[in-house]
């Protein structure tokens, strides 16, 4: 474990508190990153790159740099995937959920929390099995910047989550007393 804390240091992170409004008094309810069976296919990537890099050792010198340059395809594209979901986060707030994404260049989609009609939770077998699924948002606008919300890690949890900030904003029902 202390290896991946260290590799955090190196890794960005995506910024979510410059996208807060604190003179509003907004405030972070749930981070979510997606769940780690994203970074399957990134590790299959990798490990067919060290193959094909370890397969150009036994191959012919005049033909073993094309497969060091698919081994190294293999890998810059592995790390790309895994980057791309690393930095692509999906906040809850008190106010609103948003959407940050982007390596390079940045989008985020947002929706007021008043706007939210309907949260579907899909959760298909291999995600029941391993913990993850999928939220779907039905809100009030005919087109929709923030949709689909693939592979969260804790689905239910974060309907729950999500629901309790729409509870206590006193749009559906009676705000509770405190």
């Amino acid at each position: 474990m202390w290896f991946f804390g260290w590799l955090a240091a190196f890794v960005p992170q995506p910024d979510i508190e410059r996208h807060l409004r604190s003179e509003d008094g907004e405030t972070v309810e749930d981070r979510v990153p997606h769940h780690p069976v994203v970074y399957v296919r990134p590790a299959l990537e990798v490990l067919l790159g060290l193959a094909l890099g370890v397969w150009g050792l036994f191959v012919s010198p005049e033909v073993a740099w094309l497969w060091f340059l698919v081994a190294i395809g293999f890998c810059v594209h592995a790390t790309w995937l895994a980057m791309n979901d690393h930095m692509d986060r999906f906040v809850v707030t008190n106010q609103r959920v948003f959407r940050v994404s982007g390596v390079f260049a940045q989008k985020r989609a947002t929706m007021p929390i008043s706007r939210i009609l309907d949260i579907t939770v899909e959760k298909p077998l291999l995600g029941r099995v391993l913990g993850y699924g999928h939220l779907v948002f039905e809100s009030a606008a005919q087109e929709q910047g923030l949709r689909d919300i693939r592979y969260v890690g804790r689905p239910d949890e974060r309907d729950r989550t999500i629901q309790g900030v729409v509870q206590r904003s006193g749009l559906r029902g009676p705000r509770p007393a405190r």
